[in-house]
C-alpha cells in the first residue's frame, strides 16, 4: 500500500486545474468512499492501539508512528453504522485536518482516481441532516460517497468557537453591523462554524453551499448592475468543494472585470506551502487555514478597519 503514496507530493500540480485525487476505501461492506489525497499523509496496515481512558466511544486507541502520539478513529462507528466488525488486517488512513493529525480505520484501501471537481455533486436532497457525506461522484459505474470529515471531528472532538477578548473592540463591531461577508463551503459543520464566528464580530453573512453556486450568485449580482465589492466586505471560501473549488471560483471572479475588485479570503483544512503559491496564483488576497476563531475574526476586523 505504500505505492499508493509515493507520488503524493507531486500531485499538487492538479490544484488550481478544479481537480482533485481521491483515496479509495471501503468500510464494511462493498459501498466506496472517497478522501481528498490531499488530506492524506500516509497509508499503513493498523499498527499496534494503546486504549485511551475516558476518551470517545469513536477512538479505537492511540499509535505511535513515525515519533508522533496519533488517535485512531473508527470511521464506521463515527458515522454511525456500528464498529467496524471486519478488523482483520485493517488499514489506518492517517490524515490532516485544520493541523491536527489524525488515523480512521478503515477495512480496505482500493486505489487513487483523478476527476474533475465537476464531477464531484452535493449529496441527494432526500438524504436528510443528519448524514456524514459532503459530496458523492461515481467510480466505474460505482457510486462513491465523501464522507464530511469536519463533521465527524468537530463530534469527537469539538474545536472551541469562542472568540478571545480585545480581538474586537466596540468601534468595529459597530461599523460592522451595515457590512456583509459572503462564505463559500460545503461542510454544513465548517458553514456553522464560520458563521458564528463572523455573527460575533458583528457581520451579517450570506452562506453558499459550493463554488459553482457562488460564482452564479455573484453573476446574478452584476448582472442586476451591482458592484460585489461594495455589497460585500470579503468573500470567504473553502477551496475543496463540489462543482467547482476555491481556486477555480476565485480564479473566475479575477477574470470577469465586474467583480475583480472583490476581497477574496480563501479558508481550508488542506495542509502544506502549495496552498501559499496558489493564493497568489490565482489572486487571492489571503490565505487562512480553517478553524481559528481569533485568526479568522482577526482578517476581518482588519478588513473592516481598512475598507473603513
Amino acid at each position: 500500500m505504500a505505492g499508493v503514496m509515493d507520488s503524493v507530493n507531486q500531485r499538487t500540480q492538479l490544484v488550481g486545474q478544479n481537480r482533485l485525487e481521491l483515496l479509495l476505501f471501503r468500510l464494511d461492506g462493498q459501498q466506496l468512499y472517497g478522501i481528498n489525497v490531499f488530506k492524506v499523509r500516509e497509508v499503513l496496515q493498523c499498527p499496534k492501539l494503546t486504549l485511551m481512558p475516558k476518551s470517545s466511544p469513536v477512538v479505537c486507541g492511540v499509535a505511535n508512528i513515525r515519533g508522533a502520539t496519533i488517535p485512531i478513529l473508527d470511521l464506521a462507528m463515527a458515522t454511525g453504522s456500528g464498529r467496524l466488525l471486519d478488523q482483520s488486517n485493517p488499514f489506518v488512513i492517517i490524515t490532516e485536518y485544520n493541523t491536527k493529525t489524525q488515523g480512521f480505520l478503515v477495512r480496505s484501501v482500493e486505489r487513487i482516481v483523478n476527476m474533475n471537481w465537476e464531477e464531484i455533486h452535493p449529496p441527494p436532497k432526500g438524504t436528510g441532516r443528519d448524514h456524514y457525506l459532503t459530496a458523492v461522484t461515481r467510480v466505474d459505474n460505482q457510486l462513491v460517497e465523501i464522507i464530511d470529515v469536519e463533521k465527524i471531528l468537530a463530534e469527537v472532538a469539538p474545536t472551541p468557537e469562542t472568540i478571545s477578548v480585545g480581538v474586537i473592540d466596540a468601534e468595529t463591531q459597530h461599523k460592522a453591523v451595515s457590512l456583509r461577508v459572503l462564505t463559500v463551503d460545503d461542510s454544513s459543520v465548517a458553514r456553522k462554524q464560520v458563521t458564528r464566528c463572523l455573527q460575533t464580530v458583528g457581520v451579517e453573512v450570506i452562506a453558499l453551499n459550493d463554488g459553482r453556486q457562488a460564482l452564479d450568485y455573484l453573476r446574478n449580482l452584476v448582472d442586476e448592475g451591482k458592484k460585489p465589492e461594495e455589497e460585500f466586505l470579503m468573500m470567504i471560501s473553502d477551496i475543496e468543494m463540489p462543482e467547482m473549488d476555491g481556486y477555480t471560483l476565485t480564479s473566475e471572479i479575477r477574470s470577469d472585470p465586474r467583480m475583480q475588485k472583490l476581497h477574496i479570503i480563501l479558508h481550508t483544512s488542506l495542509s502544506g506551502v502549495f496552498n501559499q503559491a496558489m493564493v497568489k496564483k490565482v489572486g487571492a488576497d489571503d490565505f487562512l487555514a480553517k478553524f481559528r476563531p481569533d485568526d479568522l475574526a482577526s482578517r476581518v476586523v482588519e478588513r473592516i478597519k481598512t475598507a473603513g
